[in-house]
């Protein structure tokens, strides 16, 4: 999926909303028609923090997103593409195809592999992470505020299997301004904010039962007792077991 870096944030805001985590994870930015780099919720979402008026939608492409382009060799051993994506922070790279243009690959494809490997791997050997979460009374800067801190793009409502995540956010942005100018964005609070929820399961299920049902979901998510399991934490666990040689 490609945008041009001269249209405005807003358009590809939307793009974000619709598609982050689903079919891709960025969006591929070109000069024309050459790919010069990526846009995604991190870049976003990060300058929206720097300019937080509506105004910021208005701006042009041009002036926020990544580059180079996180173009990869077709040949690069998986292990070697988490351990990049683990370096830069970007779970999403671009391979050539033969044809003159490029495929994506993302923190996401990684299901397709996981769902294939009867290893022994369960969701209750996931070496457990502290669950950031949030009570449902703070501002939008507040939350932004938790995701950059914790390097996480997903933040839980206290005692629920409620999340918010910048696909949502960038969504319900998207939303307010069609209808309304907004001085402040961070001070919108984030109750009034569309939440997802985390699939909650009880049985100590495997690594492919695992990667099988979050393939099936439009934001995957899985809640196990106290721990938490999203597309990054898959590839974690196929670095560890040494299955992306």
């Amino acid at each position: 999926m490609y945008i041009d870096k001269s249209r405005d944030i807003w358009i590809v805001t939307e793009m974000c909303a619709e598609y982050l985590e689903s079919t891709i994870d960025a969006i591929v930015v070109k000069d024309e028609n050459n790919p010069i780099g990526v846009i995604g919720g991190y870049d976003l979402l990060y300058n929206l923090r720097q300019n937080p008026q509506s105004t910021f939608f208005q701006t042009k492409i041009d002036e926020i997103f990544f580059k180079p382009l996180p173009q990869v060799d077709e040949k690069i051993k998986l292990v070697d593409l988490i351990e990049r994506w683990k370096k830069t922070r970007r779970a999403f790279s671009v391979i050539a195809n033969p044809y003159g243009d490029y495929f994506s690959i993302s923190a996401r494809k990684f299901l397709e592999i996981g769902k294939q490997y009867k290893s022994g791997v369960s969701v209750s050997s996931i070496p457990k992470k502290k669950i950031i979460s949030f009570n449902g009374y703070e501002s939008l800067g507040a939350i932004l505020e938790i995701m950059f801190k914790n390097h996480t793009r997903k933040i839980l409502l206290e005692n629920s299997n409620q999340f918010v995540s910048d696909r949502l956010i960038l969504g319900e942005i998207s939303n307010l301004l069609k209808f309304q100018e907004i001085d402040n964005l961070l001070d919108i609070p984030i109750n009034q904010f569309k939440f997802e929820y985390a699939k909650e399961i009880t049985t100590d299920l495997t690594l492919s039962q695992i990667c099988l049902i979050m393939d099936k979901m439009d934001h995957p998510c899985i809640l196990y007792q106290d721990s938490i399991v999203t597309c990054w934490d898959i590839c974690l666990i196929l670095l560890s077991e040494k299955l992306t040689e």
